[in-house]
């Protein structure tokens, strides 16, 4: 995080992962660590076909579900079929956040490029024009997962948008 360049796929995969096993024993719900770090390897591979997709850009996300599920069955439906079946509903899992794993592998994946933004000083969020009242309202509900750390992102906001780094 240096600021030379953007963080790519793989990295910001292995940094959930690595977040999830160093961080959760703050999750509101008991998790099972091992299995959320199959939910954060997994949870970003469709975009191998379907793209990233800015998430304060409605524009960016119109249409983009139907897109990454269509990329999770084809690249997932490459695999034996038990395999192609637990990834496909590990990634299913993630997506719907309906459970205590789900939420709070949702909740590291918000976590983890507001960490990349404030240490680059806003990089992504200058340079897209974002707003603090984005940030809060996509990632703070996320945060209800895990609450300390909800507190830290509040934080972590604030002092983004008194250093400059996001817009008020």
């Amino acid at each position: 995080m240096d600021n030379s360049r953007l963080e790519n796929s793989a990295e910001h995969s292995w940094h959930i992962a690595l977040m999830v096993l160093l961080l959760a024993q703050y999750s509101e719900k008991k998790v099972d660590p091992l299995r959320c770090v199959k939910m954060a390897l997994v949870h970003d591979i469709p975009e191998i076909i379907a793209g990233d997709a800015l998430i304060y850009s409605a524009k960016a996300h119109k249409g983009y579900i139907g897109r990454e599920l269509s990329a999770a069955k084809k690249l997932f439906g490459r695999l034996p079929g038990k395999q192609a079946r637990e990834f496909l509903s590990l990634w299913k899992e993630v997506e719907t956040g309906n459970t205590p794993d789900a939420r709070f592998v949702r909740a590291i994946d918000r976590l983890e490029p507001l960490l990349c933004n404030f240490a680059t000083r806003g990089r992504s969020w200058r340079k897209y024009g974002v707003r603090s009242s984005q940030v809060r309202s996509l990632n703070m509900p996320r945060m209800e997962a895990v609450p300390e750390i909800g507190v830290f992102v509040g934080k972590l906001i604030s002092s983004a948008v008194k250093k400059g780094y996001l817009k008020k």
